[in-house]
């Protein structure tokens, strides 16, 4: 057994156990799920773009976030929740995770997202600011951080979608027969961990043809395609009912069924992720400014 297989094992294991153990709002979609996002993106990114990450990288310690760890991209993609700790130095980009929407009305990419605090606008905003050369790499390695982090975000359904209730968090969510979670923390932790673990590997180089079926499109792209899992999926299928015809109960159950459902979609979100995460990374470190379409 490798030692990429035995590490995988061990992050499989720990994010079963985080699932269980770890506060509902203690990190977004989980440690496992946001590091595979990155592990799918290096395997996908061009080889001068992964010699590009490695160096910026070497400038994390200007940081001065000596608790997050920030040198690889598996540590990006997760160094943003780190940060939660130091609500007096980071508290401004708090907000930056989520866009919520309700699922009762229709979806605006640019509602909820006055001065650029919202997701996806930090993702357009932390591809620009990467791919600008002229920054010190202090300013570019903060921006591949948050680029990883929120481009993961971003793919997490309930990041996107909200029944009055800040993407699931307020509804109580057995996850088969765990008691005590709530269904954000659910599509967070448990369901992504299934979704992504055992075989075939997620991570790995993927085919033309798959990266054109799986990848593509921009943030607001990306929230809406959340914001439509959750309306015509995870708010239906949990509760029964369609959620656009009254309240809902604050406590749920995700039956086994349910799961096995849910895992597939779950999986792919993590993929698109990863995928699209690649092709973000090599246009931001490809020679000269970004296509006056990637400005805007």
């Amino acid at each position: 057994m490798g030692h990429r297989t035995i590490r995988n094992h061990c992050l499989s294991a720990c994010a079963a156990l985080a699932a269980l153990l770890l506060p509902a709002q203690a990190q977004a979609w989980g440690f496992y799920a946001h590091t595979v996002t990155a592990d799918i993106a290096l395997e996908n990114v061009r080889p001068q773009t992964r010699a590009d990450i490695a160096r910026l990288l070497q400038a994390s310690p200007l940081l001065g976030t000596p608790d997050c760890d920030l040198d690889s991209l598996q540590d990006a993609s997760v160094w943003p929740d780190c940060l939660r700790g130091q609500y007096w130095r980071w508290g401004h980009t708090f907000s930056w995770h989520y866009q919520t929407e309700p699922v009762t009305e229709e979806y605006d990419a640019r509602k909820n997202c006055s001065g650029l605090g919202c997701v996806s606008a930090q993702v357009e905003r932390n591809q620009r600011i990467l791919a600008d050369e002229s920054l010190p790499d202090n300013v570019r390695v903060e921006a591949l951080a948050f680029l990883v982090h929120f481009i993961g975000d971003i793919h997490m359904p309930l990041h996107s979608g909200d029944h009055d209730d800040r993407g699931g968090n307020d509804r109580e969510a057995a996850y088969g027969i765990v008691p005590g979670l709530n269904l954000h923390w659910v599509w967070d932790g448990p369901l992504a961990e299934r979704a992504i673990s055992g075989n075939p590997p997620i991570a790995r180089r993927y085919s033309t043809a798959e990266r054109a079926e799986l990848a593509g499109g921009k943030a607001a792209d990306w929230g809406r395609e959340s914001w439509q899992i959750s309306r015509d999926f995870i708010y239906p299928e949990t509760f029964g009912c369609d959620p656009c015809e009254g309240e809902l109960p604050s406590e749920t159950a995700l039956s086994q069924e349910l799961i096995e459902r849910s895992a597939p979609i779950a999986r792919r979100r993590v993929l698109q992720a990863g995928l699209r995460m690649a092709e973000y990374l090599d246009r931001a470190f490809e020679p000269g400014p970004l296509p006056e379409e990637d400005r805007d």
